[in-house]
């Protein structure tokens, strides 16, 4: 059995698709979608053909999961829920508080057609989520921490880009050291959004555009940006290309707890991860989330899902008998 994988957005993340797609002993890429002219974009490492997103309808019996790569501050919200009329599918979506909004809207565009929909299925949300719920559930005497890099946000960048005069940018996100230290040496500290994330943004803009204008745009994003200490940098597009042109990223979900007839004791559960590359992790994250609604959809398991609600033995392609001896 070979899972056939569609990519619909061909730029940072679809190429991260792209290679988790030619790791995986299980699937193959049979076609990359794209708003731009398909002749401009050369794949890397197959043969599959690059077309039009117009074309989409002709191959909705070619594709067993479309797994779509735009962004989440406009591209996915409409994107997902057309794409989960035509196919099972999985996305990226990262707008922490618009989730159940998007969650619903896709919800019902994928049970009506009676298709498999995996939204947020990154590593934040995604792995992070689950990580969340299960040191919760270990610990539930206790509080629960995530820190973000410090690293480049695919999503903020976008968000950034999408700003009138902005031709480029990169965004970090820098945890702040003192209340993450805090935090592993297992206290449990209130600890307001400001508190725990700065964040910095390198900004290219179009010649004469309004630069404060610009600047009061990015700090005031609901959702993106208004609840955090943002320092906006303009640069030249030489400087970020030469100084910003990696994608790297991470980050730690951490709990602290207590146990004990009297709460004697105190433990800490982290789950951390460093990152070269962002959208080649995320890539990985989303290709083996593919496979698992693939086996999802096979048992008639339709409508819109999150990490939540995928047994762990549909993300491998590997037998039940050989996670058991391997894994267990």
């Amino acid at each position: 059995m070979t899972i056939r994988i569609g990519i619909m957005g061909y730029g940072n993340l679809g190429r991260g698709v792209e290679y988790a797609v030619s790791q995986a002993p299980d699937m193959e890429l049979s076609a990359v979608f794209t708003r731009r002219d398909p002749k401009s974009i050369k794949l890397c490492s197959t043969q599959a053909p690059v077309l039009s997103a117009d074309t989409l309808l002709g191959w909705k019996d070619h594709i067993d999961v479309m797994i779509l790569c735009g962004g989440s501050a406009t591209d996915l919200p409409e994107m997902t829920p057309k794409a989960a009329r035509l196919f099972h599918v999985v996305d990226s979506f990262d707008t922490h508080a618009r989730i159940p909004e998007h969650f619903h809207n896709v919800n019902v565009a994928a049970t009506e057609s009676r298709h498999t929909a995996l939204i947020s299925a990154g590593w934040d949300p995604g792995m992070f989520s689950m990580n969340r719920l299960l040191a919760d559930a270990i610990l539930p005497d206790g509080a629960s921490y995530t820190f973000w890099g410090k690293g480049v946000s695919q999503g903020h960048s976008d968000a950034i880009r999408r700003i009138p005069g902005v031709v480029d940018a990169r965004q970090y996100t820098v945890p702040v050291e003192e209340n993450v230290n805090r935090v592993r040496n297992k206290e449990c500290p209130t600890l307001t959004t400001r508190e725990k994330h700065t964040r910095e943004c390198f900004v290219v803009a179009e010649e004469g555009a309004d630069l404060d204008a610009i600047r009061q745009a990015i700090v005031t994003m609901p959702n993106y940006f208004d609840e955090y200490d943002t320092t906006v940098h303009f640069v030249s597009l030489e400087e970020l290309r030469k100084n910003h042109s990696e994608l790297p990223h991470g980050g730690s979900v951490l709990r602290s707890g207590i146990t004990g007839w009297n709460k004697e004791h105190r433990h800490s559960i982290e789950y951390r991860l460093e990152l070269d590359s962002n959208p080649e992790f995320t890539g990985s994250v989303l290709t083996c989330c593919a496979r698992a609604v693939y086996h999802m959809a096979q048992r008639g398991d339709f409508g819109c899902k999150t990490i939540f609600d995928v047994p762990p033995i549909d993300f491998s392609p590997l037998s039940r008998d050989e996670m058991i001896s391997k894994m267990l």
